[in-house]
Order: structure tokens, then sequence, then C-alpha cells
């Protein structure tokens, strides 16, 4: 049985293929949130939460860069396009949208990495988030470990 895509989870991949393109192309949020208005699907998607993801998380990279690093078992620069957005994204949403539960969060990222990421990039990212959630969210964290 294939599930809806509810317009939140459809923002973040909007947000994930954004940032795709700001990381390799270097183009401006504004830019990528025109291009994406134009496209058929745009009124599926929470455009309001689609903006907030991409601007904020374009807008705190270098300081998620700081945060995440040490998370990791390899340098930043060495994770994928993919990995690094979807890292930003979730990052952002610890920080800025504490209405969304840790646990909602990792969810989410975990489908983008095996929507768009390589074969066990989900199991990294799932990693990664555990740490960044006991760290950015510890008492939600710690409710949900009891």
């Amino acid at each position: 049985m294939k599930t809806m895509k509810t317009s939140r989870r459809r923002s973040r991949e909007c947000a994930l293929q954004g940032l795709y393109q700001w990381q390799l192309a270097g183009t401006a949020p504004q830019m990528i949130v025109a291009q994406f208005s134009e496209t058929e699907d745009f009124t599926k998607i929470d455009v309001a939460y689609f903006e907030l993801l991409l601007s904020g998380a374009v807008a705190g990279a270098m300081n998620m860069e700081l945060l995440i690093t040490p998370l990791l078992d390899r340098a930043y620069k060495s994770l994928s396009p993919v990995e690094r957005s979807i890292l930003l994204i979730a990052g952002f949403e610890f920080i800025q949208c504490p209405e969304v539960p840790y646990r909602v969060i990792i969810n989410e990222a975990i489908e983008l990495a095996k929507s768009f990421g390589g074969p066990d990039g989900h199991k990294y990212v799932n990693g990664v988030l555990d740490k960044m959630a006991a760290q950015l969210r510890l008492a939600e964290f710690q409710a949900g470990r009891l």
C-alpha cells in the first residue's frame, strides 16, 4: 500500500532539492523558490515551510557545519551533497521548529535519505541525527528514552 505524501514531506523534498542546487551551483534561495513556484506540483507543498527550511538552512549552514562536524566519523566535505542537505534541514528543524517532535524530524530525514541518498545513507543520517537530537533536544530526547 502506497501512502500519500503530506505537504510537509513534499516541502522537505523540495528543500532538499533546493539545497542540493545551492551547494552544487550556488543558486540563491530566492531563485530556487522562484524556479519551484513554476512547477506544476508546487501547490501540493506547504510553501511557507519550504521557504523557511530552504532559507533557514542556507543562512545557518556555516554554524550548522560547526555543530555537525564533531558528530561525524569523516570530514563534513566528504559527505554527499544529499546527506549534507538532509543534515542541514534536520538541524535547522531541531533548532528553529520546536513544535516538531525530534522523532518526526529524524523519521522525515531517514525517508529523504532512503528516497534520494545512497544505499545505506539513511543509516548514517539516523546515527548522526540521534547524536544531534541528544544535544539540541536533550529534555525531549531523554524523555523519549524512558
